[in-house]
């Protein structure tokens, strides 16, 4: 819960989560958020996941974006982000950026514009401001030199990572994880 209005809306204090609670049977969960493969000494989510996408921005994109959203979204000052991403710091360092190690797939956002203060930043670069660098942890069976075709403009910066313009991101996650999610439905139909 960010603020007393999420808080009391869920009926849960500011900086805690939600319960948990059983979903229904499905065929497919979808989850997005920032724990998604949390491990620690008393949790390991990662271990529960077939297929594991990291999308992250650089670390200054990543504050550009917050600080954005903080102020416009939660009218928070510059000045209380600061102190809330320097608070954070040490989970961020701990928990969030080792999670990036337990994914198939990860999508890095990269700007191309200048972000090396973003506390001063006036705008979030844009998608065709930036390049999009895309590691897979096990590239067996994946079809790069397609991929290259595809994706106008990218090319293979080591033997498991493309890179191509920022603003191919829904495209590339098209490509690539179509025929995987594609793969873990006819998995899951041939044991079922």
């Amino acid at each position: 819960m960010h603020d007393d209005g999420e808080a009391e809306h869920y009926g849960t204090p500011p900086g805690t989560f939600t319960p948990w609670h059983n979903l229904p049977d499905s065929d497919l969960l979808f989850y997005e958020g920032l724990h998604g493969c949390a491990v620690t000494d008393k949790v390991n989510l990662a271990r529960h996941v077939d297929l594991k996408i990291g999308v992250v921005p650089v670390i200054n994109l990543e504050w550009i974006q917050k600080i954005h959203r903080d102020k416009s979204l939660r009218g928070y000052s510059t000045e209380a982000i600061t102190e809330t991403i320097l608070r954070r710091m040490p989970d961020y360092a701990r928990y969030i950026c080792p999670q990036f190690s337990h994914t198939n797939i990860n999508f890095q956002r990269v700007p191309t514009v200048d972000t090396s203060n973003p506390f001063v930043a006036r705008w979030i670069p844009t998608p065709a401001e930036s390049m999009l660098v895309i590691r897979f942890a096990n590239p067996r069976g994946i079809d790069f030199p397609y991929l290259l075709s595809m994706l106008s403009g990218s090319w293979m910066s080591r033997a498991n990572s493309i890179v191509c313009g920022g603003d191919k991101l829904d495209i590339a996650m098209q490509l690539i994880l179509t025929p995987l999610i594609n793969k873990l439905m006819d998995i899951k139909r041939r044991v079922s």
